[in-house]
C-alpha cells in the first residue's frame, strides 16, 4: 500500500513539475553537449569509468547544466548527493553534513558528494572547516560557479579540485533536447500529437542562447496554451510568441566583461569593423560603460595603430569627450563609428614596442646618466659655462636637426614600420641618424 502511495505521490510530482525539471537527463549518456570534457577519452569520461571521481569545480555560463551534471555524477558513482548554496551554508550546516558523510561511509552505505553552489562565495571560515575532510577523502566536494574560479575561487580550493569548464550549449544540442521532450511518453508529450516545423526549432535554438531550459519551457508554453484535444502545430510564429526575448548575458566584473572587451580590441587589431560594432553592441546590450568602451579604443590608437595614423588618437579622444557629453543610446553611434575608423587604420605597434623595451631597460639594465652637455643648467654643481659646454643648439644645424648623441649609449628603441604614414617617419628618422655618423 504504501508502494502505491509512494508511485502515485510521484506521478503528481512529476505531473506538476516544469517540463525543464522533468526532462533532466537520467544518466551520462542522456546529458547534452560538453562533449569537450564528457566525449570517449576526455577525462571526466575516464574518470567516471573508473569511479575516480575527486573534488571538482565545473564552471561556465548559465543554463549550461552545471548543477545537472553534479547529480549525474553521484547517481553515476552511486554516492549520496548533497546540494548547499556556498552563500548560505554556515559552518554547524559543513559540520552536520561532514558527521553524516562519516556515518554513511563507516556504515558501509557509501561516500557523499557536496555540491556547492555558487562556491566563488565559500567563505575562508567554511573552507576551513571542509578542506581536511575533502583531502582526506571522506567527502567529495563539486563545485559550481559562473565567474573564472582562478580568480574568484580561493585558492586552496582551486589547488585541491580538478576545473573543467561547461560551455553553452549549442544549437543542435537544443533542438535534439526539445525533440527529445516532445517524443518522451513519460516525462515529455509523447502522447500527444505535436507537428513543429523545423523554422520553430531555429527560433527556440538560437533564442535559447545556450541555455536548455529557455527552449524546454517555450516548448511548455507553446503546448499548454494549445488545444490538447487535437494535433498541436508549432510554426514559426507559435515558436516566437512562446519564447522570451533573450537576456545578454554580461557581467561588468566578470569574465564576459573582459572576453567581449579582448574580442572587440582583437578584431579592431585584426582590421575587422564587422565584428568590433558586434562585440561593441553586445557589451552596451548588457550594461557596460560606454566609457570603459572609449577608454579602451584609446588605448588600441596608441598601442596599436600609432604613427601608422596620427589621427587614430585625436579620433578616440574625441570619442571620448562627446560620450561623456551625451551618453547613452546617442552614445553608441560614436563608439561604432571610432570603433570603424580604428579598424580600418593602417596598424603600427612600434610605439609600445618602443616604450617596452625601453622600460625594461631602465627596470633591468644598468643606468644610464645623462651626458654632461644635455643635463639643466641650474642643476649642475659646475659654472654656467662648464654645464652648457659641449651642447649643440639645434636650431643652429642644417634643417634644426640634431647631430648629437642624446642617450649616451648605443641602443635603438623605436622601429617604425613600412605603413601608412609611419613610412614618411621612417624616411625622416633614417635621414636624422645620418647625419649623426
Amino acid at each position: 500500500m504504501s508502494d502505491l502511495f509512494a508511485e502515485s505521490r510521484e506521478k503528481f510530482a512529476r505531473s506538476v513539475m516544469p517540463l525543464a525539471m522533468r526532462m533532466r537527463p537520467r544518466t551520462i549518456d542522456e546529458y547534452a553537449g560538453q562533449q569537450h570534457i564528457l566525449g570517449e577519452g576526455k577525462l571526466l569520461r575516464r574518470m567516471l569509468k573508473a569511479d575516480a571521481i575527486t573534488s571538482l569545480i565545473l564552471h561556465g555560463p548559465p543554463g549550461t547544466g552545471k548543477t545537472t551534471l553534479a547529480e549525474l555524477i553521484a547517481r553515476h558513482t552511486k554516492r549520496q548527493f548533497v546540494r548547499e548554496n556556498a552563500a548560505a551554508i554556515g559552518v554547524a550546516r559543513i559540520r552536520e553534513i561532514i558527521s553524516e558523510a562519516d556515518r554513511l561511509l563507516t556504515t558501509g552505505r557509501g561516500r557523499t558528494i557536496l555540491f556547492l553552489d555558487e562556491i566563488h562565495r565559500f567563505s575562508r571560515s567554511q573552507q576551513d572547516v571542509l578542506l581536511n575532510d575533502v583531502e582526506r577523502g571522506l567527502i567529495t566536494l563539486i563545485g559550481a560557479t559562473t565567474e573564472n574560479p582562478l580568480f574568484s575561487v580561493n585558492s586552496a580550493l582551486v589547488s585541491r579540485s580538478t576545473l573543467f569548464r561547461l560551455e553553452p550549449l549549442t544549437v543542435e544540442d537544443i533542438k535534439l533536447v526539445i525533440t527529445r521532450a516532445i517524443a518522451d511518453k513519460e516525462r515529455g508529450y509523447g502522447n500527444l500529437t505535436i507537428n513543429i516545423t523545423e523554422d520553430a526549432l531555429d527560433v527556440w535554438a538560437i533564442k535559447s542562447d545556450g541555455d536548455a531550459r529557455r527552449g524546454l519551457t517555450a516548448l511548455e508554453v507553446a503546448v499548454q496554451s494549445a488545444d490538447q484535444s487535437k494535433p498541436i502545430t508549432i510554426d514559426k510564429s507559435a515558436a516566437e510568441v512562446s519564447i522570451q526575448q533573450k537576456a545578454v548575458l554580461y557581467s561588468a566584473g566578470g569574465d564576459q566583461h573582459f572576453d567581449l572587451a579582448s574580442a572587440m580590441i582583437k578584431s579592431i587589431r585584426g582590421g575587422d569593423p564587422h565584428a568590433a560594432v558586434y562585440w561593441i553592441a553586445r557589451m552596451l546590450e548588457g550594461g557596460e560603460d560606454p566609457r570603459f568602451i572609449a577608454r579602451r579604443l584609446a588605448i588600441l590608437a596608441s598601442e596599436d595603430i600609432g604613427n601608422a595614423e596620427p589621427r587614430a588618437i585625436m579620433v578616440a579622444s574625441s570619442c571620448y569627450d562627446i560620450i561623456e557629453r551625451i551618453g547613452m543610446p546617442e552614445a553608441q553611434i560614436t563608439l561604432a563609428q571610432t570603433a570603424c575608423f580604428l579598424a580600418l587604420c593602417p596598424k603600427s605597434n612600434a610605439a609600445v614596442m618602443a616604450i617596452s623595451e625601453a622600460m625594461q631597460d631602465v627596470k633591468e639594465g644598468r643606468t644610464v646618466e645623462v651626458p654632461v652637455y644635455l643635463r639643466d643648467k641650474n642643476s649642475s654643481p659646475m659654472g654656467e659655462g662648464e654645464r652648457t659646454k659641449g651642447y649643440v643648439y639645434s636650431h643652429d644645424q642644417p634643417g634644426a636637426v640634431g647631430t648629437q648623441d642624446y642617450l649616451g649609449v648605443d641602443k635603438k628603441y623605436y622601429h617604425p614600420t613600412d605603413r601608412g604614414e609611419e613610412k614618411e617617419l621612417k624616411k625622416r628618422l633614417e635621414e636624422f641618424e645620418s647625419r649623426k655618423r
